[in-house]
């Protein structure tokens, strides 16, 4: 299986079905609901792996952190 992060339109994929662009093995969410802005979790092929990832905004070169990764 392979998977590429890229930079989204809105990386912490807020509001209603703003995922649908997405493989249908994969969703997003935040890691904690009190901390919508903050860490985010990729859960992929139905629970067999995950990456938690953190979106760091700059002006110049925004970036996509992965802090943990996960491959059953």
């Amino acid at each position: 299986m392979h998977a590429e992060l890229i930079t989204a339109e809105d990386p912490y994929f807020r509001g209603i079905d703003a995922d649908v662009s997405l493989p249908h093995w994969m969703t997003v969410r935040p890691l904690a609901s009190t901390n919508p802005g903050g860490p985010h979790i990729v859960d992929l092929a139905g629970g067999r792996g995950w990456l938690i990832y953190t979106f760091m905004r700059r002006h110049a070169d925004p970036q996509i952190v992965v802090t943990e990764a996960f491959w059953a």
